[in-house]
């Protein structure tokens, strides 16, 4: 349905579509839903009648026009690839937010923006289990949200101990769905962490913050699950050094984070060419030919292909800039690279000749496609 129309679109059966493809369409807005305070649910179709393959727990990134530039900002996947003809970002308006802000502020139905991904390898998936514990706090719980989704449509008898923690009982997001889906998934229980009272509503269940008193109320067991977290870097170290004394074997826990690891003593870009050192010969410049834009730069020794892009007048979508969300991945179609990702990138998609322009440097003359 168009959103400014209302017109419906030509109703197609999904072998009738092939998935949807970040480089070529963009994304509709369809729907805006408040969630809880400064939190809002926005809603996308693909513009051009194509479906949505991803796992649950991956995030995309929205290219979003703030002011006289563009933004890139990455959001986790709130909705289920099990429901594919949309997907869903669930966002809340941090004080200082730039991109997040913009959305509240402009973003409608019939608004397009462009996308990345999806992209991250934070599903549980990856980690088949016949139990599981999704711990989360804020918007920390989203990924949660797209995983326990996609089990309610098709493991709905999936064991699931789900763990939310929010400041007053209003800020818990997503709380009526969940207890919806309490009522009618058999294996799903819930426990819901709070720090403070509220004058709206009274509330009679657990207070405080997580810790080796309150998890084992929480969930017995969880010394048994698969554990997945999500949250403020603070809350996620918490919930580690809890599991941690515990007992809890960590090979059993994964966390979702866009932060990056601490680098190992970066050495500053190189932005001109290197003088000769004596006795020492002179590294020449590495060759980089952009295929699809028909232009050669010279790649100076310590840089990585998206710098040399950039300088070349090439312009290639990046958000971490770290190798962690993906967004600067692009095809290499000739010559070699050395390249020191976080997670980005995929096993398959290295495989395939993708590579992550932001930490790759050429080890020889090299084609990309961008």
């Amino acid at each position: 349905m168009n959103a400014v129309t209302g017109d419906l679109p030509l109703y197609r059966h999904l072998d009738q579509m092939v998935p949807w493809n970040d480089r070529l369409q963009v994304l509709e807005c369809v729907g805006v839903f408040d969630e809880a305070p400064e939190v809002k649910t926005f809603t996308f179709r693909s513009d051009n009648q194509t479906w949505f393959r991803y796992q649950p727990g991956q995030f995309v990134t929205l290219e979003l026009p703030v002011g006289d530039e563009l933004v890139m900002r990455t959001y986790t996947l709130s909705s289920s690839p099990s429901r594919p003809f949309s997907i869903s970002v669930t966002v809340k308006a941090q004080p200082g937010s730039i991109g997040t802000r913009w959305m509240f502020d402009h973003l409608t139905p019939g608004t397009r923006i462009k996308a990345y991904g999806p992209a991250g390898d934070f599903t549980h998936h990856n980690h088949p289990s016949g139990k599981y514990l999704f711990i989360s706090a804020g918007s920390g719980i989203t990924p949660m949200m797209s995983m326990l989704r996609w089990l309610n449509d098709c493991a709905p008898w999936t064991d699931v101990a789900f763990v939310n923690c929010a400041r007053r009982p209003e800020d818990i997001i997503f709380r009526k769905e969940l207890e919806l889906l309490g009522s009618r998934m058999p294996g799903l229980s819930l426990g819901f962490l709070i720090e403070e009272r509220s004058s709206r509503e009274s509330w009679f269940g657990h207070m405080g913050r997580i810790d080796a008193v309150r998890m084992p109320l929480l969930v017995q067991d969880f010394r048994d699950r698969e554990v997945f977290c999500c949250g403020p870097d603070p809350f996620m170290r918490a919930v580690r050094e809890m599991l941690g004394a515990a007992g809890f074997d960590m090979a059993h826990y994964h966390q979702e984070s866009f932060g990056a690891p601490p680098p190992e003593a970066p050495a500053a870009p190189v932005t001109e060419p290197l003088e000769g050192v004596p006795g020492e010969p002179i590294v020449a410049p590495t060759p980089v030919r952009f295929a699809l834009s028909d232009v050669t730069g010279d790649c100076l020794p310590g840089q990585t292909v998206l710098q040399t892009a950039r300088a070349s007048g090439v312009r290639i979508p990046a958000a971490c800039e770290l190798g962690l969300c993906g967004t600067c991945r692009v095809k290499k179609l000739s010559g070699t690279v050395e390249m020191n990702h976080n997670g980005g990138i995929l096993d398959h998609e290295i495989e395939d000749g993708f590579i992550l322009a932001c930490c790759s440097k050429p080890l020889s003359a090299i084609e990309i496609e961008a």
